[in-house]
């Protein structure tokens, strides 16, 4: 009897303890996970710009068809420092404001210059580039200044500010001043001895002249004409895409890259 309760009291305990050690037995670990893929990068916002590319070397179009030139680069530059994609659009610069504010542009680069008219009705940048007006004749006018060609016939681009410069000379009603589409336009009517001056921003009136030897041309500067600061133009209000902007073209100032597309276009004696 007592070998049998022994007996059965081992067999017992060796059940408990392979129970046991059963139940201490560590479980399996987990299969690593696999390292989640990264997330694609949002994509970049695309924005608009209104541009009429008539207006070499600001904005004009190669021999691709391509919209190229200054203001393209600064605003190409700009645009990436503050994380924005660019798409260009060809906008008459008679009806680009009027598309601004209707929504179908979101900005306009189109060598414009920033005034108090202007700002009543959309918003501006900080300047990115100082200009002046000048103005183109013949090589053989004998004028000298603005003031000498109070009885000649004036060509100007219309709703620039050559055209109120021109205005202030001679009378808004004056049958003297001859309006363009473009200030190209307006330079090939003076070459065909259509209007005997031009008056239209510096930029463009020298790279005319520079590209067009034959034209047989000369600029004339004149002490009246204040400076002039050209800004990006947005619709009125929009403070988060002037913003980006803004910190975009300082970005490119503080790099040197505003520097290096301005050496591009422009010969060093203009700076």
């Amino acid at each position: 009897m007592h070998f049998k309760r022994h007996f059965l009291l081992s067999v017992a305990a060796l059940s408990v303890g392979v129970l046991l050690s059963a139940c201490n037995k560590p479980a399996s670990e987990p299969a690593a996970a696999a390292p989640a893929a990264p997330a694609p990068a949002p994509a970049a916002r695309v924005v608009t710009v209104g541009t009429d590319p008539t207006y070499a070397p600001f904005e004009f179009q190669n021999e691709k068809g391509e919209i190229v030139g200054f203001d393209i680069d600064v605003v190409r530059a700009a645009a990436q420092k503050a994380g924005l994609e660019v798409k260009f659009v060809s906008t008459p610069w008679e009806g680009a404001i009027n598309a601004l504010t209707q929504g179908d542009r979101d900005l306009l680069v189109s060598a414009i210059t920033i005034t108090d008219e202007r700002k009543q009705s959309i918003d501006f940048t900080e300047p990115y580039f100082e200009a002046s007006q000048l103005i183109a004749v013949s090589a053989s006018s004998t004028a000298t200044q603005l003031a000498d060609l109070k009885k000649s016939k004036i060509g100007v681009q219309t709703s620039t500010t050559g055209e109120e410069v021109v205005v202030k000379l001679l009378g808004k009603t004056s049958s003297n001043i001859k309006r363009f589409e473009s200030t190209p336009l307006a330079l090939s009517e003076l070459a065909a001895g259509g209007v005997d001056a031009v008056v239209a921003d510096n930029g463009v009136i020298s790279h005319y002249l520079a590209n067009n030897p034959s034209a047989k041309f000369k600029a004339l500067s004149d002490p009246s004409f204040a400076p002039e600061f050209y800004g990006l133009a947005l619709k009125k209000g929009n403070t988060e895409l002037q913003t980006l902007l803004n910190k975009g073209l300082a970005d490119i100032k503080a790099d040197g890259s505003y520097q290096k597309i301005y050496d591009q276009y422009f010969a060093p004696a203009a700076k």
